[in-house]
């Protein structure tokens, strides 16, 4: 008998991927995916784990899920992602609510598991355990592992477990997972484990599906991209095979995320410069600018190598999109700490900036430190650095008023879309006034006005 689940995604692009191969391998064992929770048997809700409101946010995805079991069709909900993977048992026992928490070593047997849970049949949630323990720490020797992955998500006849959950004409695109860096305040490398590259030919294979389903713009996701290729032997991997994304029929724009700038090298800022369809976006994590700040998150840089690197992008292409986040009341910042950073945005004129108050969080270093700011000082910064940060997009924006676009029209009612330096969901958008442009479309215009970060463009 065909089941209905419902799948609902919160969180990253990196998510957004385990949800659409997770549909890939439901559809595949004779699932029907539909659209809202009510209409399902099945609600699996793909969790994020990443920090404090996001767990809420997953949390209340769940409960809202519940409270439509007994009212209708829905008979079960299941938590997968990564607050599932990061609290298995511990979520089990505070959420009731949820019929069973799956980790991520079920998700090769996601059909198995959801038919069990709907019969009736308990599931005993894992329990978490630091997934960098499950890997060689040398790079080099994670080979095995990561052909074994791939080929756990291949169906019959070598096919891509994959299926949209959308028609929007961009996806992401999952080039690795996992990050060896030990950020003191991050626990992702704990439940995804240590940095796996997935080879050319696998991530090339799915990026003409993606061509073939719709998808014009690829937007290139990992927890790290700048340490692509690390594991398979070459570092400058990237380089060498941006431009076979390019030449894939239906891609109109590559974008890249998640670039560390400690590792951003210039070969790869040239290349991202000069290949054909790379959009010139650069979504650089700083997190701080202080270097006492910087050291105790275990990061490197400060303000002026990072306002460097800025510098060098815009030589190269002073119409390119920078957008960064940074964490504000870390343990041991101080005021000058905290200025410090408020003159680097002041300096930076980035196109977007997300700022995030620290949260203690389980599994990282940054929990045992000492310092801890105060809780209303956190607040007070967020508060400030928040309003400067769009004060100075703002005028970013300002800027561009003149500047040639090409938008990719993502929202016909709205004649809304995206420019190349503004990244999905997270940037500004742009907006036509008075046109019937169709999703898909690429639009060559100019900005005539700006409102915040979003501009509006008239067509050239």
């Amino acid at each position: 008998m065909s089941r209905t689940v419902a799948i609902v995604t919160m969180g990253c692009a990196r998510n957004e991927v385990d949800s659409e191969e997770l549909a890939g391998r439901l559809a595949a064992d004779g699932w029907t995916l539909v659209d809202d929770v009510e209409s399902a048997e099945v609600a699996v809700v793909n969790t994020c784990g990443f920090i404090e409101s996001a767990k809420k946010d997953s949390v209340d995805a769940l409960l809202e899920a519940n409270s439509l079991k007994g009212h209708g069709t829905t008979r079960a909900v299941v938590a997968v992602g990564c607050m599932a993977e990061r609290y298995g048992k511990e979520l089990a026992e505070a959420l009731p609510e949820a019929d069973a928490i799956l980790g991520f070593d079920d998700y090769q047997d996601i059909s198995e598991r959801l038919q069990s849970i709907v019969s009736g049949k308990s599931h005993t949630p894992h329990v978490p355990r630091d997934r960098r323990a499950l890997l060689p720490i040398a790079p080099v020797e994670r080979a095995a592992a990561r052909d074994e992955s791939y080929a756990s998500s291949l169906g019959a006849g070598g096919s891509l477990f994959r299926k949209r959950l959308g028609s929007a004409p961009w996806a992401p695109l999952k080039i690795a997972s996992g990050c060896d860096r030990r950020c003191s305040f991050c626990a992702i490398p704990y439940f995804r484990g240590s940095f796996i590259s997935r080879r050319p030919t696998e991530i090339l294979q799915e990026a003409t599906w993606l061509a073939q389903n719709g998808v014009s713009e690829l937007f290139l996701v990992s927890e790290n991209t700048t340490s692509y290729g690390k594991d398979l032997g070459d570092l400058k991997l990237m380089e060498k095979i941006l431009h076979e994304f390019a030449e894939i029929p239906g891609v109109e724009r590559v974008r890249l995320s998640y670039l560390q700038p400690a590792e951003m090298r210039p070969s790869l800022l040239q290349s991202m410069i000069e290949t054909d369809k790379v959009a010139p976006y650069f979504d650089l994590s700083f997190q701080h600018t202080s270097p006492t700040v910087l050291r105790r998150m275990r990061r490197f840089g400060d303000s002026e190598k990072f306002l460097h690197l800025i510098t060098q992008i815009r030589a190269l292409s002073p119409e390119a999109g920078i957008r960064s986040n940074f964490i504000v009341g870390f343990p041991g910042e101080t005021e000058a700490d905290y200025n410090e950073l408020a003159d680097f945005i002041t300096a930076a004129k980035l196109d977007a900036v997300g700022i995030f108050g620290y949260s203690d969080e389980d599994n990282t270093e940054a929990l045992d430190l000492s310092d801890k700011v105060a809780d209303e000082v956190i607040r007070e910064r967020v508060e400030a650095l928040s309003s400067l940060a769009d004060e100075m997009v703002s005028l970013r924006a300002q800027g561009r008023i003149g500047e040639a676009v090409r938008v990719l029209i993502e929202d016909a009612e709205l004649q809304e879309g995206r420019a190349a330096h503004q990244g999905p969901e997270v940037d500004g958008t742009t907006t036509f006034i008075g046109t019937n442009f169709e999703v898909g479309q690429y639009i060559d215009a100019v900005v005539v006005d700006s409102m915040g970060a979003d501009l509006v463009a008239e067509v050239q």
